[in-house]
């Protein structure tokens, strides 16, 4: 099996329904799994974008039936930082004795600007 075939199967199996049941394995692989410091930085900066998308289309929607999808949004995203800050504590927990940057860099800048 190609990488196109491995997509186009990947895609219909989304498409017929499996995308939450493999969005809530991916979160429970991350509770379970360490993640290297560069994953969790890439997943935390898609988590602050997200956040700030979910609370811009919250602000500007006119109608709430536009976004009626809101309780289900909020829930994932309230999912996936629950499962990074799982991840985050055991890799600083872990790795906290090699340096500063060993739990990531967006960890560490979030550090220096609260200390």
């Amino acid at each position: 099996m190609n990488s196109r075939e491995f997509f186009n199967t990947l895609s219909e199996a989304l498409r017929g329904g499996l995308a939450a049941p493999l969005l809530v394995v991916v979160m429970l692989g991350m509770l379970l799994l360490p993640l290297p410091p560069l994953a969790l930085d890439v997943l935390f900066t898609f988590n602050i974008s997200l956040s700030l998308v979910v609370l811009l289309v919250a602000i500007y929607t006119l109608r709430p039936l536009n976004f009626a999808v809101f309780p289900t949004v909020l829930l994932i995203a309230t999912m996936l930082r629950l499962a990074l800050n799982v991840a985050s504590t055991r890799v600083m927990l872990v790795e906290g004795h090699t340096g500063k940057a060993s739990a990531g860099r967006v960890i560490e800048a979030f550090g220096e600007f609260v200390v």
